[in-house]
């Protein structure tokens, strides 16, 4: 297994039957001969657990009792992870197909980073493809000027940064990703790979679909005393475009613009 150092993924789940078994498949799909697959159940009621039980001989671990929300199931899964690379997905959200050895060949290529990730995908409940994310090199100033620049979707961090920076925030019931990477990215090194490596759910329970004023308090509380002076801000959107330039991505950045455009004239009527 040398070329394949252990990969450990850990999915929280809960009431969330009607997407589980296409995550599964997912992660089960990749053929990734170093797997270790944790799933944490908050007590679903809704047959999740016979889906979590029809998988179980290929399912390294898996628990199913009330806890606290996602942050803490997230956490559970995260101090059994036993692998090199470790990361979550969503119980409504799925990988695409060879991701994980592409995280394999670049962790090899790369061994002084310890944060690698990749492009998202907006899809809806029917797996259609709505619209991409494309992200750059993860920097810790540019999570601060912008805001969330990684997904967890199509991210993964090496055991040894987790260990230095601890586990996820549990006081966050909304943003905790956005606290855990700003941490992530302050204390490593990061790479990014130019391919759509997830898909993250748009659907009517979509958390970011219902909370929207929650999620921006907690990103304010996660900046208090993080902020970027404003007139520095430009200067991350510049790099950001440059980077995007270099990678080739000239169709995304001008559907970007044109939606801008759209949006500002909207706003004007």
């Amino acid at each position: 297994m040398h070329n394949f150092p252990r990969i450990t993924v850990v999915t929280p789940s809960f009431n969330q039957a009607k997407y589980l078994e296409q995550t599964i498949l997912s992660v089960l799909n990749q053929n990734y001969p170093n797997l270790e697959y944790i799933i944490i159940d908050g007590g679903s009621t809704d047959g999740s657990k016979d889906i979590i039980e029809q998988y179980a001989e290929h399912i390294s671990f898996s628990l199913s009792e009330p806890d606290r929300g996602q942050t803490e199931a997230i956490n559970k899964g995260l101090v059994k992870a036993t692998g090199e690379w470790i990361a979550w997905q969503n119980s409504d959200d799925i990988y695409y197909p060879g991701v994980f050895r592409e995280l394999a060949e670049t962790a090899a290529l790369y061994p002084e980073v310890g944060l690698i990730i990749g492009d998202m995908m907006l899809i809806d409940e029917h797996n259609k493809p709505l619209r991409c994310l494309r992200y750059t090199k993860p920097d810790y100033n540019a999570m601060r000027a912008e805001g969330m620049l990684i997904a967890n979707q199509a991210a993964f961090w090496h055991r040894d940064l987790q260990q230095k920076c601890g586990l996820l925030d549990e006081s966050f019931n909304y943003s905790f990703d956005y606290e855990w990477f700003l941490r992530l990215t302050r204390n490593t090194k990061g790479h990014h790979v130019s391919k759509i490596w997830g898909a993250l759910r748009i659907h009517e329970e979509t958390k970011s679909n219902k909370k929207s004023q929650l999620f921006y308090e907690e990103n304010c509380r996660i900046l208090f005393g993080r902020e970027i002076p404003a007139w520095q801000k430009p200067w991350f959107k510049l790099r950001r475009f440059i980077l995007m330039l270099s990678q080739g991505q000239f169709k995304y950045i001008f559907r970007g613009i044109l939606r801008r455009t759209l949006r500002f004239k909207g706003s004007r009527y």
